[in-house]
């Protein structure tokens, strides 16, 4: 089940990431309100988990806009903030739930569950002959299962969520390794190449310059 988390602060972020993870979710992170925005519009989840304070484009406006869009994504707002009118404020926004950062991970979790049941999606994406199946974290290519890697398994998600359009490089290294390889500039073309090997050679097209697409058959 694959969840954003919108939290600029580095420790909880990593934290939630390694917690979601752990609990069977297929967590990404993100860091900058507009990034994360660009990504909910452009990519299929499961639900969001939603810091308030964020740098540019702060968590109360980009849920506005996310709800303006007609996404009905389940959002769970986290912050720090803990008064009944901040509750109030998030809710107006658009959030479906609501905890403060002092939370219990197993309650945060509990509440993502109740989400994702209360908004029922379905966790399957197709391209071709290519099946990806987010809840059995399992890729079949015709009658064939392959093996792929955490972070092959993640890049190819991204990459079919946006079958056909160009995914820039720097969204796709944030999406998939969050801020743990930023300064790494080969580790991207690796696992790229890796998935090439196993889902054909032809089937991720580079974009130079810019970044990489899935072709649709």
């Amino acid at each position: 089940m694959n969840i954003l988390i919108i939290e600029d602060d580095e420790l909880m972020g990593a934290g939630l990431q390694s917690a979601l993870n752990q609990a069977g979710f297929d967590a990404d992170w993100v860091t900058d309100g507009q990034v994360a925005l660009d990504v909910l519009r452009q990519g299929p989840y499961r639900a969001a988990v939603l810091d308030i304070t964020l740098p540019g484009l702060d968590g109360m406006a980009l849920l506005r806009q996310l709800r303006a869009s007609g996404s009905m994504l389940p959002v769970l707002m986290l912050t720090a903030r803990d008064t009944t009118r901040d509750k109030v404020q998030c809710f107006e926004a658009g959030a479906d739930d609501f905890l403060v950062k002092t939370t219990d991970i197993e309650e945060l979790i509990a509440r993502l569950h109740a989400l994702i049941r209360r908004a029922g999606f379905v966790g399957r994406l197709q391209v071709g002959a290519l099946v990806l199946d987010a809840d059995r974290q399992q890729v079949t290519q015709g009658d064939e299962t392959l093996s792929l890697s955490n972070r092959e398994f993640k890049l190819l998600r991204v990459l079919m969520e946006r079958a056909g359009q160009v995914v820039a490089r720097g969204q796709l290294e944030q999406l998939v390794f969050g801020s743990s390889h930023a300064n790494d500039s080969n580790v991207l073309e690796v696992h790229i190449h890796h998935l090439r090997q196993k889902i054909g050679e032809n089937s991720i097209k580079t974009v130079r310059g810019v970044g990489y697409t899935l072709t649709r058959p």
